[in-house]
């Protein structure tokens, strides 16, 4: 089945097909043609996929990010951005980058920080004298840390595939990784706004002032300290956590900041549902995709073969490196990790590595394939929402690339970044 099931999976991808349907065709031509079972067993095994009770974490937090991503949220986020760096040079664009890391506690997804928040930074950059192309570019960089810091969607799936994980520690593990790759973007920006002279955008505000627009942010900033807190100290699961954010988002929408109305609740649902479902066939495709891959023993002979090789953790872990790098060029995150994490997390087990390291070094390459081509939503997604072509895009990648490769080294070589806090924290 898998000498049928690869083939048929990139002829599809490249023939465009989106993801999830490439990976269920591909498992259908696979049993079809190269097995025994019947065709219901794709059926079974995609429900088989959905049938968790902590994935109803994921269509809460989508619905939750759709409150909260919208009117007078996302203008106070991005104001107290801009007070706090919009005055020194290229500062739009640092207030571009602060910005998509304060959504990131909002959203939990890189493509909703580009989609939102970081297309109307896109015209505000365009306005403030910025090539329109480097402004896409320094988004689809600074999108990236939507999975990393909490929460995240991504992390409550891989906590799904590794039980050595909890979605808690994960959370905990991605808050300085994440804050890591907003500093290497953000100095990306300042040598790049140096070079071709981008001036900043405001004058400097007074302490009263930042502090006046901090305090209008605080209630929309002050989810991720409920969510993480929450669990944390043992008063709701993740899941118990996403319905809590729901009705926070409802609360400080409605009475905080009143941008929401009632007539937009239908419209705000429909969206979410769209991309819950968009997501949950993704993971149910995936988990037959997966199926094929342990019934014909391919998990298990290159668990024997890599614990052959006698790597040491380091080498180990820049292996994977390569791997899933390669293996971002052409998939999502979230299959991905359904695909990958049940083969490498239990050899990285085995060679002493930290699981939460090892996670969030996981997390964070998948989460740098959507940035790069061909398969790149991140790109794909501010094309089409700000009307850029995806080649001039990436011609701007390349100090981006190089900044987030350093952060992943960084990531990658010391441990600590992403084990220090879960540590203190009693995860």
């Amino acid at each position: 089945m898998a000498e049928i099931l690869f083939p048929a999976l990139f002829i599809l991808l490249a023939l465009g097909l989106p993801v999830a349907f490439a990976m269920a065709i591909s498992v259908f031509v696979a049993l079809s043609f190269g097995s025994s079972y019947p065709n219901l067993v794709v059926v079974k095994e995609m429900f088989a996929g959905l049938d968790s009770f902590p994935l109803l974490a994921v269509p809460f937090f989508v619905l939750a990010a759709e409150i909260m991503t919208g009117g007078a949220v996302t203008l106070a986020v991005l104001r107290l951005a801009q007070s706090l760096v919009g005055h020194l040079r290229g500062g739009l664009g640092h207030a571009n980058v602060v910005s998509s890391a304060m959504f990131a506690g909002i959203s939990g997804s890189a493509l909703a920080d580009a989609a939102g928040p970081g297309t109307m930074m896109i015209r505000m950059m365009e306005k403030g004298g910025y090539d329109k192309p480097y402004a896409g570019a320094l988004t689809i960089a600074s999108s990236v840390v939507g999975p990393i810091i909490p929460p995240s969607i991504t992390m409550i799936i891989y906590a799904m595939q590794d039980q050595e994980v909890s979605v808690g520690s994960l959370f905990m593990a991605g808050v300085l990784p994440g804050a890591l790759i907003t500093v290497m973007v953000l100095l990306a920006n300042a040598r790049v706004s140096r070079v071709r002279g981008y001036a900043s955008g405001a004058p400097m505000p007074s302490l009263g002032e930042i502090a006046r627009v901090a305090f209008y942010a605080v209630p929309a900033l002050s989810l991720i300290l409920l969510i993480v807190g929450g669990i944390r100290f043992g008063i709701f699961t993740p899941t118990e956590a996403s319905v809590i954010a729901v009705f926070y988002a409802l609360i400080i929408g409605m009475f905080v900041y009143r941008s929401l109305k009632l007539r937009d609740l239908p419209g705000i649902i429909l969206r979410a549902a769209l991309t819950s479902s968009a997501v949950l066939l993704i993971l149910g495709a995936a988990r037959a995709f997966a199926w094929i891959l342990i019934i014909e023993g391919i998990p298990q002979f290159l668990a024997e073969t890599i614990i052959a090789w006698d790597l040491a953790p380091i080498a180990f872990l820049l292996a994977v490196n390569v791997l899933l790098l390669v293996f971002g060029l052409f998939m999502d995150p979230l299959p991905g990790v359904m695909i990958l994490v049940p083969i490498l997390a239990p050899i990285s087990h085995a060679l002493g590595i930290d699981p939460n390291h090892f996670a969030i070094v996981v997390i964070v390459n998948l989460t740098l394939g959507l940035t790069t081509p061909p398969v790149g939503s991140l790109i794909f997604v501010v094309s089409s929402t700000v009307n850029i072509k995806p080649s001039t895009l990436i011609r701007e990648m390349p100090p981006f690339f190089i900044a987030l490769a350093a952060a992943l080294l960084a990531i990658t070589l010391i441990p600590a970044l992403s084990t220090w806090l879960p540590n203190i924290s009693g995860f």
